[in-house]
């Protein structure tokens, strides 16, 4: 801990003692831990265990796996900042997350949407705390992704692994519960207007690694995000000039600058599906392009139905 302390000491105020130094960082744990609705002894639960974390990182007494995964860093820093988030800003209502196995491998597919990727960040915090297990999502992720400073790094420490076939196989392989988003930048980029009308699912490649891996597919249906970051306007120039798929206007960016990237109070929900078992099918039927295009379809199928149940039963979506 006194390694800490030397390195709070280096960022606070001059004069800043050490014990003064650990109550302010301990004030501010607290601080985000009661925003993220914890009780006071989970708080306390908590600032303790971000401390003892804190401690291990600075004498390197940590790990990550093949793909960079820091199953400590997402459970101790990644996944507390995102909960104020989840819990008091968008009041996320989770179903049927019991529809994710306990053990085992599978592949969750969903709509994306809302500009901004913030579905996906949501997707994974409702995996881990509403499911029995705890179970952590394993995104696929652009090639954007990783190509963006600190974002890059952070999305593959909390999990995300850039978007392959290879790499979502050997997840499934090796048991770990996978998340990919179809529609991609079509999704995420679409008008307001085409808000909750599914894009086109590529060419099934997801399901093709669900079969070769013998794990369920579990569709997943979220809504809320469409109205978050509501997209009115796309720059497409100035998109291409700066190499991103798209650059959107919104009710507030970029008329009010950095403060536009903070998205609309919207309600969400985020249901998890019947799962569809693709055991019985065999490995062999991902090289069939009929089997695969009618079970990426069935999909894509269930979401959309689902999105609109969800619709009505939400009502206003503040």
């Amino acid at each position: 801990m006194n390694e800490l302390v030397r390195r709070l000491l280096t960022v606070l105020p001059p004069g800043t003692g050490p014990q003064e130094a650990v109550g302010i960082l301990v004030g501010v744990l607290r601080w985000l831990t009661g925003h993220a609705g914890l009780d006071a002894e989970q708080s306390e639960e908590a600032v303790a265990q971000t401390l003892a974390f804190l401690r291990r990182r600075l004498e390197g007494d940590y790990v990550v796996d093949e793909f960079g995964f820091d199953r400590e860093f997402t459970e101790h820093v990644y996944l507390p900042v995102l909960r104020p988030l989840y819990r008091r800003w968008f009041r996320v209502e989770v179903r049927g997350v019991e529809n994710i196995p306990s053990s085992g491998g599978a592949l969750v597919v969903s709509n994306h949407s809302g500009t901004i990727p913030v579905d996906t960040l949501m997707t994974a915090v409702a995996v881990h705390d509403a499911h029995p297990a705890h179970r952590f999502l394993r995104p696929l992720g652009a090639d954007l992704v990783f190509a963006s400073p600190v974002v890059g790094e952070i999305a593959r420490s909390a999990g995300t692994t850039l978007a392959s076939q290879l790499d979502a196989a050997r997840l499934l392989e090796s048991g770990e519960v996978v998340g990919v988003w179809p529609e991609g930048f079509k999704g995420l980029g679409k008008p307001f207007s085409e808000r909750y009308r599914l894009q086109r699912f590529g060419r099934g490649g997801f399901v093709a690694t669900a079969l070769r891996a013998g794990v369920p597919i579990v569709p997943c249906s979220v809504v809320g995000a469409e109205e978050a970051y509501p997209m009115l306007a796309d720059l497409a120039p100035l998109a291409r000039l700066f190499g991103l798929p798209y650059l959107p206007v919104t009710p507030t960016f970029p008329h009010l600058g950095l403060l536009g990237v903070i998205p609309l109070p919207t309600r969400w929900i985020i249901d998890f599906g019947e799962p569809l078992d693709t055991r019985h099918l065999g490995p062999d039927a991902a090289d069939d392009p009929l089997t695969v295009f009618e079970l990426a379809d069935d999909v894509r199928e269930t979401i959309q139905r689902t999105l609109h149940t969800l619709l009505a039963q939400r009502g206003s979506p503040f």
